[in-house]
């Protein structure tokens, strides 16, 4: 992998967490707020947040896509876990062992090390 994919990959991964949890800590929290109070003025900016972090989370996927090359349906896999609630926290652990298995391989790379 070079290193433009790996900083990919490392975007993507640190942008999945925040976008995992923007989705039930800000605009179920706001929704809630909302409904028992008279606070309605939060409702609009969390869910822009919540949308600003969504289309940050679908560029850097689709940057993944182009430069990993990817297959479709691990793309569509990652897409779906950013719709899901709580799902990026599972993609953002995947990513996060790949990259580790990456660090790893290059590291035995480097020190001659050879796989059996």
């Amino acid at each position: 992998m070079d290193a433009k994919t790996a900083q990919a990959m490392h975007r993507l991964r640190l942008v999945s967490l925040p976008e995992a949890l923007s989705f039930p800590a800000l605009l179920i929290f706001g929704s809630l707020l909302s409904r028992v109070s008279d606070i309605d003025f939060l409702m609009m900016p969390l869910g822009m947040l919540h949308g600003v972090l969504f289309v940050i989370y679908a560029l850097f996927l689709l940057d993944v896509w182009n430069k990993a090359k990817w297959p479709l349906k691990r793309v569509a896999f990652f897409f779906v876990l950013a719709v899901l609630p709580f799902g990026g926290l599972y993609g953002e652990r995947v990513l996060r062992r790949e990259e580790r298995d990456q660090v790893v391989a290059a590291r035995a790379r480097r020190e001659g090390v050879v796989n059996a």
